[in-house]
């Protein structure tokens, strides 16, 4: 991995059932991330993605292309347009700098309205895997 490199997409459809998961998992019982009325009372169209659904996917993008050996350090992210149901989410990530096993990914995701996240993830990468011994000559026999 070195900087410049481009992770694979992610494609994540944003149906109604993540969206309520995702915020009964985080307890986060605000209205407007189950209810479609109390929503449209807000101003949104639908419900919609809390912060902590949408940090869970961008931390599953980056263990999902770095294995599960990576381990994130740090998540900073904004949020912008919203996720609401029936759209599609997609992430991409660039790695800007590595130091060591530690590296840096720029990540956006994209959905239709705009873009919903965009941050930096820290995470330290596994271990290499260590080059296997050969196997050892047989003995000759006389």
């Amino acid at each position: 991995m070195k900087p410049g490199d481009i992770l694979p997409p992610l494609t994540v459809p944003i149906t109604r059932t993540l969206i309520i998961a995702g915020a009964i998992a985080s307890r986060d019982y605000k209205d407007v991330h189950h209810d479609p009325e109390a929503a449209r009372a807000a101003g949104s169209p639908d419900i919609f993605m809390n912060i902590l659904t949408t940090n869970g996917l961008v931390g599953r993008y980056i263990t999902d292309h770095l294995g599960p050996g990576a381990v994130l350090r740090k998540v900073a992210i904004r949020l912008g347009a919203p996720n609401h149901p029936g759209d599609a989410m997609v992430l991409t990530g660039t790695v800007t700098s590595v130091r060591g096993r530690s590296a840096d990914v720029a990540v956006v995701g994209a959905n239709s309205l705009g873009r919903h996240v965009t941050g930096t993830v820290t995470v330290t990468l596994p271990e290499p895997e260590p080059e296997p011994e050969p196997e050892p000559e047989p003995e000759a026999t006389a």
